[in-house]
């Protein structure tokens, strides 16, 4: 019952799919009875067709283990087509994620570096789509049995159990669709407060060893909750989703940010990380786990060790409060405030989807071919905004929203 829930969710409120509209799904062979009901309900929406692409993570181990950084360095044309082509016939696309967090330990991390930056220069056009609101997309989550171990070691019940968080934490109680939407009305009154600030200046700072500096571009725009394509539907890129975000002035980064949580980035783990920031660009970094990982990272293209996102997320949030490591970025990211290293997004600025990516730049936008979330909330987190006017207004303390976003 909650499966099928759960897949309504994410076709109903997830994708909002439209009549005679191609829905794409890439999901790991374990979630095939998951699959079956959003295919069930896309149906119900009359989508156009539904295409599957399944994947097995074994069999990528076995690939990347096997072939060379050379091989990785070319992506498929018949699969490039294949995205570009179904972008431009307005697909939508949902991604079903649930990895083992460190499958991928032993592959070198320059060749999934190679894989990733030949995929997205190949498939420019359906990233494009998503990124200037032609295409919806959602990420969403499926509980596999070596994810689950992760999260809950030496427990008999870790699958279900991992089943009954992504159930609680995505609202499934009662009506999905409905606390959606009332989820996304509650992102309205905070969305309204901030983007009326003018803020010129955010500063960072916690005990950790976060002392942190950035702006934000002229005519900022913060969102929440969903995003509204081109055409007007409203659907929602990530559920879960806990997240203030907009897109900072890319040259403007300056001072320490230290992680608060893991990154599991394509099957790898990075731990104890800390990023050094001048200028806009990182000109410093260290990890005590996986620090190659993240050097690949900040290596895929010039603009990678840029910003392109900020984000705010109470400690409060569900997900933090079930203090939980989930060791995959779509829950530890709806855990705490956290950055992004790669691409901005264009509807974080004013008339920003009217502009191309050159005018987005001039305008302090930045341009990657990647975009990687990683988390720096804590729970005495202190965020405080200087404004073009030169007032300071605090946007966080103790690691929660300050009191200028109460409601009354």
């Amino acid at each position: 019952m909650k499966l099928e829930q759960y897949a309504k969710l994410l076709v109903y409120s997830g994708l909002n799919v439209q009549e005679n509209q191609m829905v794409v799904v890439e999901a790991p062979i374990e979630a095939f009875q998951l699959v079956r009901y959003v295919t069930q309900y896309a149906f119900e929406r009359k989508a156009k067709d539904v295409i599957v692409r399944y994947s097995d993570e074994i069999v990528n181990h076995m690939r990347f283990f096997n072939r060379d950084i050379e091989a990785w360095s070319h992506y498929s044309q018949a699969d490039a087509l294949f995205y570009n082509q179904s972008a431009k016939d307005n697909a939508c696309y949902l991604y079903l994620i649930g990895d083992d967090p460190e499958l991928m330990k032993d592959i070198d991390a320059k060749k999934i570096a190679a894989y990733s930056k030949a995929k997205n220069e190949a498939t420019k056009e359906y990233r494009d789509g998503r990124m200037f609101m032609k295409n919806a997309w959602c990420i969403a989550a499926v509980a596999t049995e070596k994810w689950a171990q992760k999260v809950y070691p030496d427990d008999e019940n870790a699958l279900q159990k991992l089943w009954n968080a992504i159930f609680s934490i995505c609202r499934l109680e009662g009506d999905p669709i409905q606390n959606m939407e009332n989820h996304k009305n509650s992102f309205i009154h905070k969305m309204n407060i901030i983007n009326s600030l003018n803020i010129k200046t955010l500063h960072y700072k916690n005990q950790i060893g976060t002392d942190f500096t950035i702006s934000l571009p002229e005519h900022y725009i913060f969102m929440g909750g969903g995003s509204t394509l081109l055409n007007g539907n409203y659907y929602f890129p990530n559920i879960p989703t806990e997240e203030l975000f907009t897109s900072p002035d890319r040259l403007s980064a300056n001072g320490t940010l230290v992680a608060s949580y893991p990154l599991c980035y394509n099957g790898s783990l990075i731990e104890d990380f800390v990023l050094k920031f001048k200028d806009g660009k990182v000109v410093d970094f260290d990890a005590k786990k996986g620090k190659d990982v993240l050097e690949s990272i900040i290596n895929i293209d010039e603009n990678a060790s840029y910003l392109g996102e900020v984000a705010l997320v109470p400690y409060e949030s569900p997900i933090s409060q079930t203090k939980t490591i989930f060791y995959e970025t779509l829950f530890d990211e709806n855990a705490a405030c956290h950055f992004a290293l790669g691409s901005s997004f264009a509807e974080c600025i004013q008339d920003g989807l009217k502009k191309n990516t050159e005018e987005l730049m001039k305008m302090g936008l930045n341009d990657s071919l990647t975009h990687v979330d990683f988390m720096i909330g804590t729970k005495d987190l202190s965020i405080k905004a200087i404004c073009r006017d030169g007032k300071e207004v605090s946007i966080f303390e103790n690691g929660n929203f300050s009191s200028i976003f109460e409601e009354d």
